[in-house]
């Protein structure tokens, strides 16, 4: 299979996966009545947000696939999709806040795991992580906010 190819498959696995998930477990009712803190953001501000996000982290994924397939960071990056892939249902179907903050804590070190293993074998991969690092602080901030408060 050649690498375009590879990179559609991750563009279509990431993105279409993270907005199959985003579609089936959209805030509702539940979420719009939970008290939040005055940092929020806006709602319609998440769906680009992630889109983006969605992007980098299958291009980061193609890259280290290449580079080695069945090493660390790839395990790690299989990981941290696993993890993403999971808030939400969690967070948005389950309605389990305490959950979803282990699990978005547990997210957020699996990236930072993949951008210190990545490093050494593929710079670019772990910068295009930078972003999402960044995110999902921001995210596990919220989340926990959203525990406190609730």
């Amino acid at each position: 299979m050649n690498r375009a190819l590879r990179l559609i498959l991750f563009l279509v696995l990431v993105v279409g996966g993270g907005l199959v998930i985003g579609f089936l477990t959209m805030p509702g009712a539940w979420y719009a009545g939970l008290a939040k803190p005055s940092f929020n953001p806006p709602n319609w501000l998440f769906a680009p947000v992630w889109t983006v996000l969605y992007i980098l982290i299958a291009i980061a994924g193609w890259r280290v696939w290449h580079a080695d397939a069945c090493g660390w960071p790839m395990r790690l990056w299989w990981g941290q999709l696993a993890l993403n892939f999971i808030w939400s249902p969690v967070f948005f179907a389950a309605h389990q806040i305490g959950i979803a903050l282990v699990i978005i804590l547990l997210l957020l070190a699996a990236i930072f795991a993949f951008i210190a293993t990545a490093w050494r074998l593929d710079r670019v991969a772990a910068w295009l992580f930078v972003p999402y690092a960044a995110w999902v602080a921001f995210a596990s901030l919220l989340n926990a906010s959203l525990f406190a408060l609730n």
